[in-house]
């Protein structure tokens, strides 16, 4: 191996010029000088033109580069923001999409000497290497009547312009097209840190839209949570919900009533939200400078599924707890909540004829029970048969497909129908408790029954129920993808026409769906392709990663999230970017 004996610790020269005496026998001496550069350094580095300095149409032909000097290379993250001003009053905002080291000097230092110098020392020279890092253009900031203002990347910024973080707020958000108001999600960041700057408070915040002014609020055009177990799903939902109880909308008449929030909640975790959350004071007085809502809302009650012999014990939440059980009038118009097992399209039309029969014989008090004793008349089904209206076949088919639901209508309870008006209350959140049901078609029954009924309230031009359709409502469904799956049966086609309908004609009718789930790929897309705001938790299935859809920039750090990490893409409200949500719930959550 060869000896780098010259490298040792303490291996030195001397030359003997370096210590003659001058003619007077005096060491000779030198009058320093003073070698302070003027000013001080701003910025994190300069714009170089080396590699060329272009600003176009297309992302091949955008190159931006700046050297980020020495002493700033510790600040500097992939994903950061970063500013270029121009020479007049405008400035280009930036993402750094990439940093390289690039040598300063030619020379090869993937060499033994190279690596056993830097193994023998402490540290690195950052001067014999630069630090590169390409920035991504994402708008021109610029001043108009006194307020900043967007526009898309147009001019080049000049050779050695300097480069600085975005460290005003106002700058951060128009950037990347914030609003100022509207509901609050979270706080930007970048690598789960928290953007700061010189404002106070520091942090920046990040709010949907919630307005009239450019557009309707993005309530009601549909929002998606999704998010592995574990990832802070639950949390992150109820405080976005929270936001939403309190708020008024403009409804088609011009009256501004509060949204009434109904929340179908398979795990029985959001009547919590009528009490108080555990955190401390000072959390509270920051959210109270930020305008975040927070705390338990009265006007929460558990809306309880009478099904069978299951009980529902109450003892994680304060708030009332009212019983209802399903009508099975609600099947009139909602043939498919019987179509079990998976009716064939010939077979569901016989259901249709039947129970259309049904009720002309024993009107809206006609109940389930009934209903299987109706089909249990031989006369009935030869009659149909030799009539040629049902074949006796189908008539058998439909009769057996049916059997089953007596434990899920016509309970020991009041009916649902009955109270409508307690159920959707302005400012009002009703929650809506599946846990305590051991059978999965008897919770989604109740779950379907119940939304259906929404929606058609909601999109009929002759309601039953004005209550419904007067009031802006959010529709709230945790595990979603039960429920709005793609299936090959009857069912699942008209749930999912029906839910596609609602949720196009949803900003006309003031109608929002806020689906929850640990699976979005396996919501039906009719559905899942009216969603505008999509927050995306930690995710560490495939499939799950590449159904919503968010820019690659973001799909490749869902994996890693920490808990409360957040990816939200929703491109009518900003760019898409990465958020922190509040690191406690604002409202009770979890059980001793």
């Amino acid at each position: 191996m060869t000896d780098l004996g010259d490298f040792e610790p303490g291996a030195e020269t001397t030359s003997d010029a370096d210590s003659e005496p001058d003619a007077t026998g005096e060491e000779p001496t030198f009058e320093p000088v003073d070698a302070t550069p003027q000013g001080h350094d701003r910025g994190l580095g300069t714009l170089s033109a080396a590699e060329g300095l272009s600003v176009g149409e297309d992302d091949d032909d955008t190159r931006l580069r700046a050297y980020v000097t020495v002493g700033n290379r510790s600040l500097v993250r992939v994903g950061r923001y970063a500013i270029a001003d121009y020479p007049d009053d405008e400035a280009l905002f930036c993402r750094i999409s990439a940093l390289e080291y690039a040598q300063e000097f030619e020379s090869d230092d993937a060499t033994e000497i190279h690596a056993r110098r830097a193994m023998r020392s402490d540290g690195i020279d950052e001067a014999d290497y630069k630090l590169m890092a390409t920035l991504e253009p994402l708008a021109v900031l610029y001043s108009e009547g006194g307020e900043l203002r967007r526009r898309m990347a147009d001019r080049v910024p000049k050779p050695e312009t300097v480069i600085r973080q975005a460290e005003d707020k106002v700058e951060v958000k128009t950037g990347l097209k914030v609003p100022d108001d509207g509901v609050f999600i979270g706080h930007l960041a970048v690598g789960g840190e928290k953007i700061r700057t010189a404002a106070e408070p520091p942090t920046v915040d990040y709010r949907l839209q919630d307005d009239y002014d450019s557009g309707d609020p993005l309530v009601f055009r549909h929002s998606l949570i999704a998010g592995g177990t574990g990832s802070g799903k639950t949390h992150a939902s109820k405080n976005i919900l929270r936001q939403y109880l309190g708020r008024t909308y403009e409804m088609s008449d011009g009256r501004t009533p509060g949204a009434a929030v109904v929340q179908f909640d398979p795990q029985d975790e959001y009547a919590q939200m009528h009490d108080d959350g555990d955190y401390p004071d000072d959390f509270a007085r920051k959210l109270d400078a930020e305008g975040v809502k927070h705390g338990g809302h009265a006007d929460t009650k558990a809306f309880v599924p009478a099904v069978g012999g299951a009980t529902y014990a109450a003892d994680h939440h304060r708030a009332e707890q009212v019983g209802f059980t399903l009508p099975f009038s609600m099947v009139e118009s909602r043939p498919w909540l019987v179509a079990g097992a998976g009716l064939n399209d010939n077979q569901y039309q016989g259901l249709t004829n039947l129970l259309d029969r049904f009720f002309r014989q024993y009107g809206n008090e006609g109940t389930y029970s009934q209903f299987r004793s109706f089909l249990d008349d031989p006369a009935l089904r030869e009659e149909l048969h030799e009539g040629g209206q049902i074949h006796e076949a189908t008539f058998d088919a439909v009769r057996r497909k049916t059997q089953g639901f007596g434990d899920i209508f016509d309970g020991d309870a009041p009916p649902i129908t009955d109270l409508v008006h307690d159920f959707v209350r302005p400012g009002g959140l009703t929650c809506v408790p599946t846990y305590h049901i051991n059978d999965t078609r008897a919770t989604t029954t109740v779950v379907l029954a119940l939304s259906s009924l929404l929606v058609d309230e909601k999109l009929s031009n002759d309601p039953r129920y004005d209550r419904i359709k007067e009031t802006p409502l959010v529709l709230g469904m945790d595990e979603a993808h039960n429920f709005l799956t793609d299936a090959d049966s009857v069912q699942a086609d008209k749930v999912i026409s029906k839910f596609s309908e609602a949720a196009k004609q949803g900003r006309k009718e003031r109608l929002g769906l806020f689906l929850i789930t640990q699976d979005p790929q396996d919501i039906a897309d009719p559905v899942f392709k009216q969603v505008n705001t999509t927050v995306v938790l930690n995710l560490g299935d495939e499939d799950a990663i590449k159904s919503v859809n968010i820019p690659s920039t973001l799909e490749g750090k869902v994996p890693y999230f920490e808990k409360g990490q957040m990816a939200i893409y929703s491109p009518d409200n900003s760019e898409p970017v990465e958020v922190v949500g509040l690191p406690h719930c604002v409202t009770r959550h979890g059980r001793d």
